[in-house]
């Protein structure tokens, strides 16, 4: 269940890990339950759990001196299954809806990329830090994420001389991680209070979703399966296109061409064959979308090592604290009202937070805990995702090295 100790690491196998995520959660419900300000301030179960793990395990490495690390296969796969699940419950109404916000949107995201590195560069020099640093704690580890930093790192460090700057990367990355966990819900909370926002209809049983004949489905073994059966075959579509779209050179997600198999067969299937009993909408995909999204988040967050930003510097987190307070003036200033100052624009208020600091799944999580305290917001859950999968990466790279040529 778990590889011996060598060179002072624990690796954590998968399956264990897996069930560790389950118990994290459990801790996250509870805390929540106990500690009222978290739950007024929207901080997601797993949030809270995942935090609290990592601190334990970190707790460990300062007794002992050994690193525990986990297999994340499970939670790779769980990430696969929660954006194939919104896929399954987007409606062509939901995305022709969202036309003009995914438009605005999109605008301000490419935007921020630049404004991102503004700030980490000018916040870099003010320090006395190399503007290279900059980028380091600019789009590359904070909108770009763990994948970037690590796909940057080693040029930045050749070709700018800064020996430790995957260290730098990575450090800003989880960092950025942890404040977008809990930036969104507290931002949504101040939106909501400030400009009287009213709720949607309450329902919290699908992400974000309105849901239909709540009091009268069932929810049995079959249900269940059903879901699991339609999630799988919109699954093993979305890979069998993924890599074909690999062999011809257009490397996506997983996660991408899945979401957009499963938007085409909710929008084709029932139709076609009006007898099925569809699971788009129902309670059952709303517990297997929740635990997805729930495990993933539990750990990817208790799977963080604390104790590799030992070597972020005074400057760096001046610099990380500078891009926090951009991002939530940007977007209380600036996101909120070209978004419509209504309700859609507050939950993408508490996605964006989460997004242009962590991750898009972070992202999820941060507007999941909103709707499930103020309603349902179908159309945000379509317009984040589409543009990290599709936009954000693309852009960023051509901006981090119009930055790094400086």
């Amino acid at each position: 269940m778990g590889h011996p100790v060598e060179d002072n690491t624990l690796v954590v196998d998968d399956f264990v890990a897996d069930t560790i995520g389950i118990i994290v959660f459990f801790i996250g419900m509870h805390v929540n339950r106990r500690v009222t300000v978290l739950r007024s301030y929207n901080i997601p179960e797993p949030v809270t759990g995942g935090i609290l793990a990592s601190i334990a395990v970190l707790f460990v490495f300062l007794a002992t001196g050994v690193e525990i690390s986990y297999d994340l296969e499970t939670r790779d796969r769980l990430l696969v299954y929660f954006f194939t699940a919104i896929g399954l419950n987007a409606r062509l109404s939901d995305l022709i809806a969202g036309g003009r916000p995914l438009a605005i949107m999109l605008v301000l995201t490419l935007t921020y990329i630049v404004v991102q590195n503004i700030v980490g560069v000018g916040a870099a020099l003010a320090m006395g830090q190399p503007a290279a640093v900059g980028v380091l704690v600019g789009s590359a580890s904070l909108i770009g994420g763990h994948g970037t930093t690590i796909a940057w790192a080693p040029e930045i460090a050749s070709s700018k001389g800064i020996s430790n700057a995957l260290e730098i990367g990575i450090a800003a990355a989880t960092l950025g991680l942890v404040a977008a966990s809990l930036l969104g819900g507290p931002i949504a909370k101040f939106l909501i209070a400030k400009n009287k926002i009213v709720d949607a209809k309450p329902d919290g049983l699908v992400v974000g979703i309105p849901h239909e004949n709540q009091e009268t489905e069932q929810i049995n073994h079959v249900s269940i399966m059903s879901v699991f059966l339609v999630l799988h075959l919109a699954i093993i579509f979305g890979y069998l296109i993924n890599q074909f779209l690999a062999e011809v050179g257009f490397k996506l997600p997983l996660f991408v061409p899945c979401l957009l198999v499963a938007i085409a067969m909710s929008n084709s299937v029932p139709q076609l064959i009006p007898t099925i009993r569809w699971p788009a909408r129902t309670r059952a995909l709303a517990i297997v979308s929740d635990y997805s999204l729930g495990i993933f988040i539990a750990m990817s967050l208790m799977s963080m090592q604390l104790w590799t930003l030992s070597d972020l510097a005074g400057p760096l987190l001046v610099i990380l604290a500078a891009q926090i307070v951009c991002t939530a003036a940007f977007i209380i200033f600036v996101l909120f009202a070209l978004m419509g100052r209504d309700y859609l624009a507050t939950v993408l208020s508490a996605g964006f937070a989460g997004f242009a600091l962590g991750a898009t799944p972070t992202a999820i999580a941060n507007m999941t805990a909103v709707t499930k305290s103020h309603g349902p917001a179908p159309t945000a859950f379509i317009i984040l995702p589409l543009i990290g999968a599709f936009f954000v990466d693309l852009t960023n790279a051509f901006v981090i090295q119009f930055f790094l040529s400086l």
